[in-house]
């Protein structure tokens, strides 16, 4: 198995977190900050959106959303302790009125509010979501996803940056996004 680790957006699942589907364990690796940057730019909120973070681990993703664009955003993780430590980094980073952090199955939570969605994990579990996304997602809705492809979909952009990582708990490589704009008849 790869050690490429994954969190969407990041972030993310922990490391004793399991798929609900097939069991797999998916690790918990924060997205570096540069790259959530990059990824927010890469979607383009603005005022009206709905940012939700599939497996959003410690939150940073929502939280510098709601913070930079002023944008409503909701994570989605699986790891009850990311959700507590989530809520209370919004409240400290005095966003907490604009954000919702859900301990949820991703496979099961409710998304179809979202017009922005944003992945870090792994393979697996990108084609696993790949059915709810495409139920529930409403055309027009921006997916960017961190290093690994919504397999089957046609991406807008994509971008390799620059930024090597060389964290010790992933295979050293360089960044890559992937933008969708959810089309089902561009599937």
């Amino acid at each position: 198995m790869t050690k490429y680790l994954i969190a969407i957006f990041l972030p993310f699942i922990s490391p004793l977190g399991l798929f609900a589907q097939d069991n797999e364990k998916v690790p918990y690796v924060p997205t570096p900050i540069e790259v959530v940057d990059r990824m927010l730019e890469f979607a383009a909120p603005k005022k009206g959106d709905m940012v939700y973070d599939i497996g959003s681990g410690d939150g940073r993703i929502v939280i510098r959303a709601a913070k930079t664009y002023g944008v409503r955003g909701v994570g989605i993780e699986f790891d009850r302790r990311l959700v507590e430590l989530s809520r209370a980094a919004a409240k400290n980073e005095g966003v907490a009125h604009l954000v919702e952090f859900r301990h949820q199955d991703a496979f099961k939570a409710d998304i179809s509010p979202a017009t922005i969605v944003m992945l870090y994990m792994l393979p697996s579990f990108n084609k696993q979501l790949r059915p709810v996304l495409e139920r529930q997602l409403k055309p027009g809705t921006r997916v960017v996803a961190h290093d690994y492809p919504i397999e089957g979909w046609q991406h807008a952009k994509w971008e390799e940056m620059p930024l090597m990582d060389t964290r010790p708990e992933v295979e050293p490589h360089n960044h890559i996004l992937y933008l969708y704009h959810w089309n089902p008849s561009s599937k």
